[in-house]
C-alpha cells in the first residue's frame, strides 16, 4: 500500500504524506527554536549580561496558547526557510528501515493490498476497496489541475465516476484494467518531465493489486514535484509577506522579553568600535568607509551593519551568544563559516604551490584546476570534528610535489629540487595553523571580497577575487551570493531595529 493510504480511512489518505511530513517539520522547527529561545532569555555560561528584573511577575499559559504561539514559529521559519534559501525543496518522507514507524506501516500496508487482493479474486470480484482507491486516485489527479485545464477535469469526473463505477461493480461489468489504463495516461499528461520514465514502466505492470500499489508510489513523487513547483512560484510573493511576519512575530517576543535585542546592541557596537578604531585585524570594507582616528568621520549605519554581518563569518559559536535576530540563520551562518574555512586553506595552499613552482606551470589554467580539484578532494572532509588539518596537509604535500614534478617533466621542465620540495611541503603543512602568514592574508582578502561583494548590492560589474583567490573565485562567488541573499534579507525584516540601536550608538562621545 501506498504512503498515503491508512487502514482506517483511506479516503484521507491523500493529505497523509503531507502531514507527515509537515509533522516531521513542525517537530523540527520546534525543537530547534525551543533551544534558541532558551538562548534568547539565558545567553551563553561565557555572556557576561546581568538579567534585568522583571517589571512584574511572570503569567501561566494554556496549552491552547503554546500549541498557537509553536505553529506561528513554525510557520514563520518555514516562510523564512524558502525565501532565503534558493534550493529549497521538499522531499519525499523516507522512515530509517529499521524504525518502529517503518515496520508498523509495512505490516499495515501489506494487510492491506492482501485483503484487496483476497477481494478481488473473489467469484464474483468483490470491488470495495479498488472503489475507494479508484476516489483516492481521482481526488489525487484533480488536485493536481491548473484552472485552465477545464477539459482534462470533466474528463477525469466523467471516466471516474464512482457512482457509475459502482452500478458497474454489481452488475459484473467493470473493467478495472480500462480505468487503469486511463489513469496512467493521464499521470503522463500531468507529470513532470523527470517522472516520464516511472509513469511509462506503468503500462508494463498487469496484475492489478502491483499496478495500483506502483501507480500510489509514482503519484507521492508527483505530489512533492507539485508542491516543489507551488514554492518555485510562490517564493517571490512570500518575500514581503514573511518580512511583516517576522518582525510583527520578533516584535511580539521583544514586548514578553525586553531584552532580546541585549546581544544584538553588543554586535552592533563592537562592529562601530572596530569600524572606529580598527581594532579588529580583519579592517574590510564596508560601503561606508571607516574612520582610523577620533577626529575622522563617523562610519555609516549602512557600513557598520555590512560589517556586523562580516563579523558573523568568523564568530566564536562555542564561546559566544549568537545575535538574537539572527537566531534563526545561526545554523546557515556556521555553514558559511566552514566553506570559507575551506576555501581560505585551499587557496593558500595553491598561491604556496603557484608561488614555488615554475611560472610556466603557474600560468597553466588547465593544470591549476586539476591541482585545485585534486586538494579541494583531499579536503572534502574538513569541516569534520575528527578531521585533523595537520596531517591532511602533509599528505597534500606530497601529492601536490609528484603532481607538479610529473607536470614539470611533462613540459619540459626539470622537477623540484629537493631542499624545494621540502619547502613546499612545510610552507603546505604550516598552513594548518590558523596563525601562518599566508592563511592570515588569504583570510582576509576572502572577506574583502565578501564586503565589497554585499557593498556592491548587485550592481555590475561585480568585484573580482582578490590577488591569489582567483582559482577559487566560482567557489567563492557561490558562497556570496548565499551570504548576501542571507544578509539583504535580514536586514529587510529587523533594519528598523538595527537603525534604532545605531542611531544612539553612532551619536556617543
Amino acid at each position: 500500500m501506498s504512503e498515503n493510504l491508512d487502514k482506517s480511512n483511506i479516503n484521507e489518505a491523500g493529505k497523509s504524506k503531507s502531514n507527515d511530513s509537515e509533522q516531521g517539520l513542525e517537530d523540527t522547527v520546534e525543537g530547534s527554536e525551543e533551544a534558541l529561545q532558551k538562548k534568547i532569555k539565558s545567553g551563553s555560561p561565557s555572556t557576561q549580561r546581568v538579567q534585568r528584573p522583571h517589571s512584574s511577575p511572570p503569567r501561566f499559559v494554556t496549552v491552547e496558547e503554546l500549541l498557537e504561539t509553536a505553529k506561528g514559529v513554525t510557520n514563520m521559519a518555514l516562510a523564512h526557510e524558502i525565501v532565503v534559501n534558493g534550493n529549497f525543496r521538499i522531499k519525499p518522507v523516507e522512515l530509517p528501515e529499521d524504525s518502529l514507524e517503518k515496520r508498523v506501516k509495512d505490516i499495515v500496508h501489506k494487510a492491506f493490498w492482501d485483503c484487496l487482493s483476497v477481494q478481488l479474486s473473489e467469484d464474483p470480484p468483490a470491488y470495495d476497496h479498488a472503489i475507494r482507491l479508484l476516489g483516492e486516485i481521482k481526488e489525487t489527479l484533480l488536485s493536481f489541475l491548473l484552472p485552465g485545464h477545464t477539459r482534462l477535469r470533466n474528463q477525469i469526473r466523467e471516466v471516474l465516476d464512482l457512482d457509475l463505477i459502482k452500478q458497474e461493480a454489481e452488475h459484473g461489468a467493470l473493467d478495472i484494467s480500462k480505468l487503469a489504463e486511463f489513469i496512467i495516461g493521464t499521470m503522463g499528461t500531468l507529470c513532470a518531465p523527470a517522472r516520464d520514465e516511472e509513469v511509462k514502466k506503468l503500462k508494463d505492470i498487469k496484475e492489478i493489486v502491483p499496478l495500483f500499489r506502483a501507480i500510489f508510489s509514482v503519484l507521492d513523487l508527483m505530489k512533492v514535484d507539485m508542491a516543489n513547483f507551488a514554492v518555485s512560484s510562490i517564493r517571490p510573493h512570500l518575500m514581503q509577506q514573511s518580512v511583516e511576519y517576522e518582525r510583527k512575530k520578533f516584535q511580539e517576543l521583544l514586548e514578553k522579553q525586553p531584552n532580546s535585542l541585549d546581544f544584538v546592541t553588543q554586535w552592533l557596537e563592537e562592529a562601530t568600535d572596530d569600524l572606529m578604531n580598527q581594532k579588529h585585524e580583519h579592517a574590510l570594507p564596508a560601503g561606508g568607509g571607516a574612520a582610523g582616528s577620533g577626529d575622522a568621520p563617523r562610519p555609516d549605519p549602512v557600513a557598520v551593519q555590512d560589517y556586523a554581518y562580516l563579523k558573523l563569518l568568523k564568530w566564536d559559536h562555542l564561546r559566544r551568544p549568537f545575535p538574537e535576530t539572527v537566531l534563526m540563520d545561526q545554523a546557515r551562518f556556521q555553514e558559511l563559516q566552514l566553506q570559507l574555512g575551506h576555501l581560505t586553506v585551499l587557496g593558500a595552499v595553491l598561491l604556496v604551490t603557484f608561488s614555488m613552482a615554475a611560472p610556466g606551470v603557474s600560468s597553466q589554467a588547465d593544470f591549476a584546476e586539476k591541482l585545485k580539484t585534486t586538494v579541494k578532494i583531499l579536503l572534502t572532509d574538513m569541516h569534520l570534528p575528527s578531521f585533523h588539518l595537520e596531517d591532511a596537509l602533509s599528505g597534500v604535500g606530497e601529492k601536490v610535489c609528484l603532481e607538479v614534478n610529473s607536470h614539470l617533466a611533462l613540459c619540459g621542465f626539470s622537477p623540484l629540487t629537493t631542499d624545494k620540495e621540502t619547502a613546499l611541503k612545510g610552507q603546505i603543512q604550516a598552513v594548518a595553523s590558523p596563525d601562518d602568514p599566508i592563511r592570515r592574508i588569504m583570510d582576509v582578502r576572502v572577506l574583502t571580497f565578501l564586503g565589497s561583494y554585499l557593498a556592491s548590492g548587485h550592481q555590475k560589474p561585480l568585484p573580482t577575487a582578490p590577488g591569489g583567490l582567483g582559482l577559487v573565485q566560482k567557489e567563492l562567488e557561490e558562497v556570496a551570493i548565499k551570504f548576501v541573499r542571507l544578509v539583504n534579507y535580514n536586514k529587510m525584516v529587523f533594519s528598523p531595529y538595527y537603525d534604532s540601536i545605531l542611531s544612539k550608538i553612532l551619536v556617543r562621545p
